[in-house]
């Protein structure tokens, strides 16, 4: 097993480091600090032709490479996770229709999600049904050649600012699992509402869309009816790695103001780096985000290599890096002190947006316990501790490869 990175994928690795660095940074706190979509740093993302790595060759992109996504995702949250969003939102909101969208669904909407003229929303959520996608209220009732859609979601990245969005709703309430479809709902039809913004913790462009007797075509059903959990499960299954990786990039922006902020912070006569407490704590962030992002990358390199289904590693990878990036933040904070709890501050920044990668598509329960529901209850606990184990050991080999 080799998921190291190619040339090609080395060289897409420097270009946007230099791009988020020189051009997103600059921009990157207002942008983060805004509920609203930056329409800057969408138009730089379009003019780098980095949507385009959202859709296939033969809709007008580069083709999607789990590996690629990850490497954008990575190298984007490290400087600004609004950056990270406007990215993948145009991968995840377009996906349900590049996995089974008509011919026509596809030369309509994905080369203007690829060139950045519009922008796309995966509505899934509802406010009583997150995890439990069979408990959506949403319900698409068929007249004559038209569905009727009535329902409301909630936690909708980019609602508000997106102009396509791929809607799930119950078409056959009896049918369960086998109920949901998806479809087709454009920004400005009568009777669907993408008004209502929300406030979270982080400022992010998030919203609720509302649906009163809102009429859309029959052609706007995205494959058969009762094939939308397929097309959302297949989503999430090909995006879910990549939270991983937005997880490494923020993981590792904390880690490298820890350091930075250690070598220079001078108290008791030395530098808060000589301490041998912040060395250890340097040396855990360094460990795990080593072992965040081989996690990562392998469940990447599966999925291009043709693997079905990265249900199990992307599930790994994703509860792992997220609660990684999370405690190295934490401790980031920490060595900082007082001045990491400034507002403005970077380390504050982050201390409030990577709390969400913890939560959204799949908690870290909910990926527990896709790998745990395997097993019994007496053995499922104590394989999860062996399995954390395991890569707590694959990342010390890796950092120990990386000193040397």
């Amino acid at each position: 097993m080799d998921f190291s990175l190619t040339s090609e994928e080395q060289e897409l690795q420097q270009r946007v480091r230099r791009l988020a660095e020189d051009v997103i940074a600059p921009i990157a706190e207002e942008a983060d600090e805004s509920s609203r979509g930056h329409a800057g740093l969408m138009s730089i993302l379009a003019e780098s032709n980095l949507l385009r790595y959202c859709v296939p060759k033969e809709n007008g992109g580069y083709g999607i490479s789990v590996t690629n996504l990850c490497i954008i995702r990575e190298e984007l949250a490290r400087i600004s996770a609004q950056a990270d969003t406007n990215f993948i939102m145009q991968g995840l909101g377009s996906y349900p229709i590049t996995l089974g969208g008509t011919p026509e669904q596809k030369a309509k909407y994905l080369p203007a999600i690829a060139d950045g003229k519009a922008i796309a929303a995966f509505a899934l959520t509802e406010p009583d049904s997150g995890s439990d996608v069979i408990g959506m209220k949403t319900t698409a009732t068929l007249e004559g050649d038209e569905w009727v859609i009535n329902g409301q979601k909630k936690f909708i990245s980019q609602a508000g600012d997106a102009s396509t969005y791929v809607v799930f709703a119950k078409t056959d309430p009896e049918a369960g699992s086998r109920g949901l479809s998806a479809f087709i709902v454009e920004q400005g039809t009568p009777g669907f509402d993408d008004s209502k913004r929300m406030d979270l913790m982080a400022a992010h462009p998030i919203g609720e869309p509302r649906f009163e007797n809102c009429r859309i075509p029959y052609t706007n059903l995205i494959g058969e009816p009762g094939q939308g959990l397929r097309l959302a499960l297949g989503t999430l299954d090909t995006f879910r790695t990549t939270v991983a990786a937005a997880a490494v990039g923020m993981g590792q922006a904390g880690y490298e103001a820890a350091l930075d902020y250690a070598k220079n912070r001078e108290l008791f006569g030395q530098h808060l780096s000589d301490f041998q407490a912040t060395q250890f704590k340097l040396a855990d962030m360094a460990v795990s985000l080593d072992a965040a992002r081989l996690l990562a990358y392998r469940s990447a390199w599966l999925k291009d290599s043709g693997q079905e289904s990265v249900i199990k590693e992307a599930s790994f990878a994703k509860l792992f890096a997220t609660e990684a990036a999370s405690r190295i933040i934490n401790e980031s904070l920490q060595i900082h002190g007082g001045a990491g709890l400034e507002k403005g501050a970077r380390i504050e920044r982050l201390y409030r947006e990577v709390r969400a990668l913890t939560i959204y598509e799949g908690t870290s329960e909910e990926e527990m316990y896709t790998y745990a529901s395997g097993f019994t209850e007496r053995y499922s606990q104590r394989i999860i501790e062996r399995s954390y184990n395991w890569v707590k050991y694959l990342g010390n080999h890796a950092y120990g490869i990386h000193r040397r």
